[in-house]
């Protein structure tokens, strides 16, 4: 599982942050717990299959935010148990 956060410039309310979530989710079917936030200036979002981060720039800028960053990091479920 990948946990994929964008950076992105131009979000003013909650109708913004909305649009970037629907747009993500269009861009990537199989993204998970997509999230938005205009005072982090950032979307985060889970998947399990690779995501080609040109092309996803490419769909948030085409509703007319900006995307300068893509960062795809390792993601492990957190779960009350820790294993030893």
């Amino acid at each position: 599982m990948n946990q994929i956060t964008l950076h992105i410039e131009g979000m003013m309310c909650g109708m913004c942050e909305a649009h970037i979530c629907d747009t993500i989710r269009k861009a990537v079917p199989s993204a998970k717990k997509v999230s938005a936030s205009r005072g982090k200036k950032e979307a985060v979002f889970l998947t399990e299959e690779p995501v080609d981060p040109e092309a996803l720039k490419a769909a948030i800028e085409a509703t007319g935010y900006s995307c300068p960053d893509v960062k795809t990091a390792p993601y492990e479920k957190k779960g009350f148990f820790r294993r030893s």
